[in-house]
């Protein structure tokens, strides 16, 4: 816990470079879950707590079986402390729920057509793979170059899973 806070008081590239696995993780399941979702989603709160709930429930699994795992291996007893540490890491696939989830529920109430929250979702998702794929890059190398094509690597990874929800529906 005391690593959130070190983590938070440091600025924006420590905080991505810490939520980074929760960030790819939150994504590619957020993409993955709109792909299930169909061509055009009918419901679009229900949509939105599918998407939001799904990764929740996610987060939850990574973080119950980290806790339990850990306990097998070493012995150690299952604290609210030890949980809650794990629970901070796993939490951070919330960043790639959250924004989607409320572009559904504005669907929902008619400022936005669902059909342009799947494609918002799909960008924003797309576009925090790129963020953490141009910070690999950077942190490998400390050059432009390597940070475009982190960028476009990671971003590919979206795209892909875009295009496979259009052609599958």
């Amino acid at each position: 816990m005391a690593a959130e806070h070190s983590v938070s008081s440091q600025g924006f590239w420590p905080r991505v470079d810490y939520a980074s696995f929760g960030i790819i993780y939150g994504s590619v399941t957020v993409l993955s879950l709109i792909m299930a979702l169909g061509n055009h989603p009918e419901k679009p709160l229900k949509s939105a707590a599918i998407l939001f709930g799904s990764v929740v429930a996610i987060s939850l699994a990574k973080a119950f079986a980290e806790v339990m795992s850990h306990a097998i291996e070493t012995g150690e007893r299952i604290t609210r402390r030890s949980f809650a540490e794990v629970w901070d890491h796993a939490r951070t696939t919330l960043i790639a729920a959250n924004l989607p989830a409320l572009l559904f529920v504005i669907s929902a109430i008619g400022l936005l057509t669902v059909e342009r929250a799947v494609s918002l979702t799909q960008v924003y998702c797309t576009a925090l793979l790129m963020l953490v794929g141009g910070r690999v890059g950077w942190r490998i190398d400390g050059s432009v170059l390597s940070a475009v094509l982190g960028a476009l690597f990671a971003g590919g990874v979206g795209l892909t899973l875009a295009v496979l929800k259009y052609l599958i529906h």
